[in-house]
């Protein structure tokens, strides 16, 4: 099953309910506008709810050292927090040492599935800005000062001259263990 998430479906699906309130006040023939982002998987998989997290956070300034929704986020606060918050994940705390760490496994340009991490080479040094590839070519990221939280094309000329690599952390959607299977091993 795919699931479409984009902030500008949410944003009409309140609209929508807001209409059906207020009854006439709005236009009848009003029609959903075209998925800007596709989510593959289950609704409920931990991946898709990352997804969903990170989009909620659309917006949310960038702050140096920040990791807090509060307090805002710089790059690996952001993708730090979003780990730990939505799929209890520990990643270090700096992009380069979650380019480097030892989990999850490397992953080519054109084999990169939502939820991976996507790192870039923004300082001058590689590995210097991380963000979350959500599909379609593009990633969720808190960019830099003066900016907030942001969706960007990896094909923008900008990105796509900077991309140092990505890395999967998870292969595929975490689900919890099936109590009716009964060839399910003992705990």
């Amino acid at each position: 099953m795919t699931v479409i998430y984009t902030w500008r479906n949410l944003l009409f699906a309140l609209l929508f309910s807001l209409c059906g309130l207020l009854g006439n006040a709005c236009a009848e023939d009003v029609t959903p506008p075209t998925p800007a982002l596709e989510i593959e998987g289950e609704t409920n998989s931990p991946i898709t709810e990352m997804l969903m997290t990170a989009i909620s956070l659309l917006g949310v300034n960038y702050k140096f050292g920040g990791s807090t929704p509060d307090s805002g986020f710089d790059c690996s606060g952001f993708v730090r927090h979003l780990f730990a918050t939505t799929l209890l994940i520990d990643l270090p705390r700096s992009s380069m040492a979650m380019a480097k760490a030892h989990r999850g496994i490397t992953i080519k340009r054109d084999a990169l599935k939502p939820g991976d991490l996507v790192f870039y080479n923004t300082r001058k040094r590689p590995y210097s800005h991380v963000g979350i590839y959500i599909g379609e070519d593009r990633f969720i990221h808190a960019p830099s000062r003066g900016k907030s939280v942001e969706i960007v094309d990896m094909g923008d000329r900008y990105w796509k001259k900077r991309f140092n690599g990505a890395r999967r952390l998870i292969e595929s959607p975490i689900a919890p263990p099936d109590p009716t299977n009964e060839n399910a091993a003992p705990n």
